[in-house]
C-alpha cells in the first residue's frame, strides 16, 4: 500500500503536461497525515508511514521526467542474435512491392541475424500473389521470405464460409504458408452481414479454421490489445502516457466488447477447434499473467505464442520470464511485429544475457527498466527459429543449427 501511494501521488504531479501545479497547503514543511489504508492527496507523496508531503521544487510532466541512473553495472551490446532468427510476425511494408526492397530488407535482417520473415501483412488474391512472384524471383531473398494470406471477414453470412476456404485454399496453393496475421478487428469491430459484431468464436467462421488444419497450416492470430486499454486513464493506469498520445488505442466499454469478453471467445475458438494450430500474437496479451497464458498452454494443446511487442513484460520479470521460457520451450516464437531494425538487438540482451536495469526501446509502452533472463542455448533454438520451422511446413528447411 506505501508504494501505491507514493505512486499515486508523484503521478498526479507528473501528469500535469504543462508543468508546474500549485503546492498543497503545507507545502514540503508542513505535510498531510492520512490514516491506514488512505492515498496521499493529488501532487503529495507519502515520505514516511501516514505522512504526505508535497516537494519543493516544481513537478516535471510525464514526458519530461528523465531520470539518469547512477547505477553501474555490467552491461553487454547485442547486436546481431546467438543463433539465426525467423521473424514470425514481420511486417516489412513495402519492402514487399520490389526488388529493391526486398534487398533493401535483406540488408537490414543481416545487420540483426534474421535469417527468415514471416511477412504477416494479411495479403490475398493478386496482391498476395504479386509477393510471391516478387520474392520468387529475387535470387538472394528467394529463401529469406515467407508470406501468411489473410481472410476477408467482412459481411460474413450465408455464403460466405466457402468462398473464403476457396479463397484460402487458392492462396495456400500460390505458396502462402498460413494465415495471418488476423487482427484485432475480428472481435472488436468487424460487422457480419446483419450488422451485428462478429465475434470471435461465431461458428461461421469454423469452416475457415478447419480448412487451415485440413491444408496443416498455422493460424496467426492477434485479439484485443494490452488490457490498460480498457481501464480507466488516470494515474493508476501504466500506459497513461501511450493512451494520451494515441486516442484511438482507447476502448470505453459504451463503444467495445470488454478485454475480458474478447479473451473468452479468443479461447473458446481454440478449444473448438482442436486440430487447427493457432498462435497467439503478442503471447495473447498475458506477458503480464504468466500463469494465465500457461494455463492456456496446459489446457490448449494446440495453441502456441508469439513475444511481439510485448518485451516491456518479459523483462521485467526476469526470473519468473526465465522459468516460464524454459517450462514452455516448445510453444513460444520469437516475432517482432513493427519493423524498426535498431528495436531487434533490445530482444537479443533481454533473451540472451543476465544484463540488469537497462533502457526498453520506447518510453510510453514502459517506464521501467528491463533485465536479461539469460535462456539457454536449447531454449533460445526453439524460440529463434526452431518452433517456427515445426508448426509451418511452407518454410525452408536446410541450413539450420543443429
Amino acid at each position: 500500500m506505501r508504494l501505491r501511494r507514493a505512486v499515486s501521488g508523484i503521478g498526479a504531479m507528473m501528469l500535469m503536461v504543462g508543468g508546474a501545479r500549485a503546492q498543497p497547503p503545507g507545502g514540503a514543511r508542513g505535510g498531510t497525515t492520512i490514516g491506514a489504508g488512505e492515498e496521499c492527496p493529488p501532487g503529495m507523496t507519502e515520505v514516511r508511514p501516514r505522512s504526505c508531503r508535497a516537494p519543493e521544487l516544481p513537478a516535471p510532466s510525464i514526458v519530461d521526467y528523465r531520470p539518469r541512473s547512477t547505477l553501474v553495472t555490467a552491461g553487454h551490446a547485442v547486436p546481431k542474435a546467438k543463433f539465426p532468427v525467423i521473424d514470425f510476425h514481420g511486417h516489412p511494408g513495402a519492402q514487399l512491392n520490389s526488388a529493391a526492397g526486398l534487398e533493401e530488407l535483406g540488408v537490414a535482417l543481416d545487420g540483426i541475424n534474421v535469417r527468415l520473415m514471416v511477412a504477416a501483412n494479411n495479403a490475398s488474391g493478386d496482391a498476395l500473389k504479386r509477393q510471391l512472384e516478387l520474392v520468387k524471383a529475387s535470387p538472394t531473398m528467394k529463401d529469406r521470405v515467407r508470406i501468411l494470406t489473410g481472410i476477408d471477414f467482412r459481411n460474413v453470412g450465408p455464403g460466405w464460409a466457402e468462398k473464403a476456404v476457396t479463397q484460402l485454399e487458392a492462396d495456400v496453393a500460390a505458396g502462402a504458408v498460413g494465415v495471418g496475421e488476423i487482427g484485432k478487428g475480428l472481435g472488436l469491430s468487424t460487422r457480419k452481414a446483419d450488422g451485428t459484431r462478429l465475434a470471435i468464436d461465431d461458428p461461421a467462421l469454423d469452416p475457415v479454421w478447419q480448412a487451415a488444419a485440413r491444408l496443416k497450416i498455422p493460424v496467426f492470430v492477434h485479439t484485443a490489445d494490452p488490457q490498460e486499454f480498457w481501464q480507466t486513464i488516470d494515474v493508476t493506469n501504466e500506459r497513461w502516457l501511450e493512451l494520451g498520445l494515441f486516442p484511438g488505442r482507447r476502448y470505453p466499454l459504451e463503444q467495445y466488447p470488454s478485454f475480458e469478453q474478447l479473451m473468452k471467445e479468443r479461447d473458446n475458438m481454440f478449444r473448438r477447434n482442436p486440430k487447427t494450430t493457432f498462435v497467439a500474437a503478442h503471447m495473447g496479451w498475458h506477458a503480464n499473467d504468466l500463469g494465465r497464458l500457461g494455463k492456456m498452454f496446459d489446457e490448449m494443446p494446440n495453441v502456441n505464442a508469439e513475444v511481439g511487442a510485448v518485451l516491456y513484460d518479459i523483462g521485467r520479470q526476469p526470473r519468473g520470464a526465465h522459468d516460464f521460457f524454459v517450462k514452455y520451450q516448445d510453444r513460444l516464437l520469437f516475432g517482432k511485429d513493427s519493423f524498426q531494425p535498431e528495436e531487434y538487438p533490445y530482444y537479443w540482451r533481454v533473451f540472451e544475457t543476465r544484463d540488469e536495469y537497462f533502457d526498453y526501446y520506447r518510453d510510453y509502452h514502459a517506464f521501467w527498466k528491463l533485465y536479461g533472463i539469460d535462456l539457454p542455448d536449447t531454449v533460445l533454438k526453439k524460440v529463434y527459429y526452431a518452433n517456427a520451422l515445426r508448426l509451418t511446413s511452407g518454410l525452408p528447411r536446410g541450413g539450420w543449427p543443429k
